[in-house]
């Protein structure tokens, strides 16, 4: 990602209310998926809300982001409300690589940042019986555009995987699915 980018999102998160610790979109209605321990990658981060909801149930979470204000915006979300050890907060341009390429995690989270180029290594960071959880922007339903998945990219992308849900409609595109194993 460009510095622009950065500067973008810093500016955006900079001037956003506190964040509130919320599950991923996709795994609304199936929150008995997400274990209670273990350890989880959240991509592209953001303001950590998701990173945040995962600690608090119990997962050791990896949060990734390429805004340093998104970052300290989520380790001040998560002060107090989860100990510090449980989240390593990681300033990462993704357009540049996956910074955790060797570990596995048993769940993987990406909302909204759609890099088709990084599908193989979202599926190889799962732990065998991994949870990967994806709500992107989709061309299902909307314009189609270069941040906006096209209908059927998550199922296509991620076939090695086993589809617990797939959806697609009103610009979003839902996946929920499980390395074998």
């Amino acid at each position: 990602m460009a510095l622009a980018d950065q500067e973008r999102w810093d500016a955006r998160h900079r001037s956003a209310g506190p964040g509130v610790p919320m599950p991923p979109d996709a795994v609304r209605g199936h929150l008995d998926l997400v274990p209670g321990a273990g350890r989880a990658l959240d991509v592209a981060c953001g303001r950590g809300s998701v990173a945040v909801w995962l600690a608090a149930r119990g997962l050791d979470v990896v949060a990734v982001d390429v805004s340093p204000a998104g970052l300290a915006a989520g380790a001040t979300l998560a002060a107090g409300t989860v100990p510090d050890a449980r989240i390593r907060w990681v300033r990462a341009d993704l357009d540049h690589g996956f910074p955790a390429a060797d570990d596995r995690y048993d769940v993987v989270v990406c909302q909204r940042f759609r890099a088709p180029e990084l599908y193989p290594a979202l599926a190889a960071a799962l732990a065998p019986g991994g949870l990967l959880v994806l709500t992107l922007l989709s061309a299902v339903d909307d314009e189609p555009g270069p941040f906006r998945a096209e209908p059927g990219e998550l199922v296509r992308a991620f076939a090695g995987l086993d589809v617990v849900e797939h959806r697609e409609g009103g610009g979003e595109a839902h996946l929920l699915a499980r390395r074998p194993g």
